[in-house]
């Protein structure tokens, strides 16, 4: 697996900050992300549970053109994958 890195939080701490990443093999997005607090968690289970697989997470606003990035550099490896 390997995995394409598209940066990390510039206001963050080095080593403990959101990031954004696209799997080279899926095309998926990876993302390391804050833990919401107590308050957020309960309004995204209300949608629907969290499996034990998957978890909520927070990414800052001002990661939004890394995030864009990723998905476009996400969406031309899907159709190279096809």
């Amino acid at each position: 697996m390997a995995l394409l890195f598209f940066g990390k939080d510039p206001n963050s701490d080095i080593d403990e900050c959101p990031s954004v990443w696209v799997e080279e093999d899926t095309a998926d997005l990876v993302l390391q992300g804050w833990k919401p607090d107590e308050t957020i968690k309960a309004e995204c289970l209300m949608a629907g549970g969290v499996p034990d697989t998957e978890e909520i997470i927070r990414i800052p606003a001002r990661m939004v053109p890394q995030i864009r990035e990723a998905c476009d550099a996400a969406e031309r490896r899907a159709a190279d994958l096809r």
